[in-house]
């Protein structure tokens, strides 16, 4: 590869790294290229970029991108593949559900709008990552919440109001 191509492919991979928040780091070593091909396949059909470069390419786009992923360039070992999505669980659910026939690709690390998450071990918590509509959600229902218990009271005590003034109107005849 001759130095206007690694440059050529040093500023793409930068282009990649700056557009998307979410980027998973694996090592699919010992994959066949039928392996390969299908999990290349799977990715697509969920909207995933997958790039494989060396190393050194890589830390070149991550300074040429500005973009500083703390522990995770220690993960550039080996064979490294770049997966790059617009969901930031994505990947890992692919990576889960084509695993259930092997184990590879294995997960070297992620990078979760600014947070790190480094392992193997985190696949299981990334595929059950709540997205930002998901965590809304859920602190808007955590705020109705006490707003409807004390509608409730008050609509039940006006039923209970009514009986027992109902109640009384009727001792009274």
């Amino acid at each position: 590869m001759t130095r206007q191509e690694k440059d050529q492919l040093i500023n793409e991979l930068a282009a990649e790294i700056k557009n998307h928040q979410f980027v998973y780091v694996t090592d699919s070593s010992n994959m066949t290229a039928g392996n390969n091909n299908a999990l290349r396949r799977i990715l697509f059909q969920n909207g995933i970029k997958m790039k494989v470069a060396k190393n050194t390419l890589i830390e070149k786009a991550l300074e040429r991108s500005n973009i500083n992923w703390g522990e995770l360039t220690d993960t550039f070992k080996g064979t490294t593949a770049l997966l790059f999505a617009t969901d930031p669980k994505a990947p890992a659910k692919a990576i889960k559900s084509f695993r259930k026939a092997g184990d590879r690709p294995l997960l070297k690390g992620a990078y979760i709008e600014s947070s790190v998450f480094i392992g193997d071990d985190k696949l299981d918590m990334l595929v059950d990552l709540k997205s930002r509509e998901d965590l809304i959600g859920d602190i808007i229902g955590l705020l109705q919440s006490p707003i409807n218990n004390v509608i409730g009271a008050l609509q039940s005590g006006t039923n209970n109001l009514a009986g027992i003034l109902k109640t009384l109107s009727e001792k009274e005849n």
